[in-house]
């Protein structure tokens, strides 16, 4: 086994996989890649197992020098990306070789970008993960972002094959999105007039915004009860605090709390939502049960699938 040295960290770089689960009555917060469709195809471009662990790096400026020859992938955010000062292309594997530079520049679209390598990065299990979560000090190589000097193990496998991810799959992370919602646990305490404005208004990503959860601002929403005994929280969950805006929760968020919610975005969802600048438009539409388990189950045969399929439309999932 060999290692990666980090020579620029950038904005913030955290080793990211699937996630923990199990462990939310222990206080610990699920964590895992923000981006679940962009982290899931730099996995399944690499032929890695669908919970091996990537780099995740917000808005770029990283740099890192290999320390073996192997196999890697750059998905996500749509930033400028060199080998040795060469250009190459994002959603594409590419053969590399001991001392090699890689340099991230600066976002041009969307915030996060992965970086796989061939069998992931072996960096130390934590409670079933070696996902990062900061403010609880957990995973990674010292529970906190990548720094410079710090080095990632990996085992060199410079011989998968290489793929690219057909464009029909890469995402426009400038486009609006529309996020689907599940009704929550406080659905029937907004009023109809409440739900009404809440499904048909424009809302906007604030500057406010990281791996916990996306404030957004818009028409103001409210519940009949303001304040709730504080109970767990799903991944997605729309809080409405007193002042009417919506925060998203993500991958980093509180294990509970006490603000009513109106229902929850669909996981699938989040994933986009993750990648929204501030500025960008947002709405929501409600949604049933039936329909989101449907396409999760679409989305979850398609990144298990062990062999590759070169036109990956042959599986029914876009």
């Amino acid at each position: 086994m060999t290692e990666l040295m980090v020579r620029q960290p950038g904005w913030q770089a955290t080793i990211q996989d699937a996630g923990r689960s199990g462990y939310f009555q222990q206080g610990l917060s699920q964590g895992g890649a923000v981006d679940e469709h962009a982290y899931s195809w730099a996995n399944k471009v690499l032929g890695n197992e669908a919970g091996a662990a990537c780099i995740e790096i917000l808005l770029g400026n990283f740099e890192a020098e290999v320390g073996a020859d192997t196999t890697i992938v750059v998905t996500g955010a749509d930033i400028p990306v060199t080998l040795n000062g060469d250009v190459i292309e994002s959603w594409c594997s590419h053969r590399v070789r001991r001392g090699d530079v890689i340099r991230f520049g600066q976002v041009r679209s969307g915030l996060w970008a992965y970086l796989g390598v061939a069998g992931g990065w072996q960096t130390p299990l934590q409670f079933g993960s070696r996902s990062v979560v900061v403010r609880e000090q957990l995973g990674g190589l010292d529970g906190g972002p990548l720094k410079k000097g710090d080095r990632l193990p990996f085992t060199p496998m410079p011989e998968r094959p290489l793929h690219c991810v057909p464009w029909v799959h890469r995402p426009n992370y400038n486009e609006p999105l529309t996020a689907k919602v599940i009704p929550g646990y406080q659905y029937e305490q907004f009023s109809l007039v409440a739900r009404r404005t809440f499904e048909t208004a424009d809302y906007k990503v604030t500057n406010d915004i990281n791996r916990m959860g996306f404030k957004l601002s818009g028409p103001a929403v409210a519940a009949n009860a303001q304040k709730l005994a504080s109970e767990g929280i799903a991944y997605g969950a729309i809080q409405i605090p007193p002042h009417g805006q919506p925060i998203v929760l993500l991958r980093d968020r509180q294990t509970i709390g006490g603000y009513p919610k109106i229902g929850c975005v669909t996981s699938l969802d989040c994933a986009r939502l993750s990648q929204c600048s501030p500025g960008t438009r947002v709405r929501f539409e409600f949604t049933d049960v039936d329909s989101v388990q449907a396409e999760r189950r679409l989305f979850d045969r398609f990144f298990s699938l062990s062999q590759w399929v070169d036109d990956a439309r042959m599986i029914a999932w876009p």
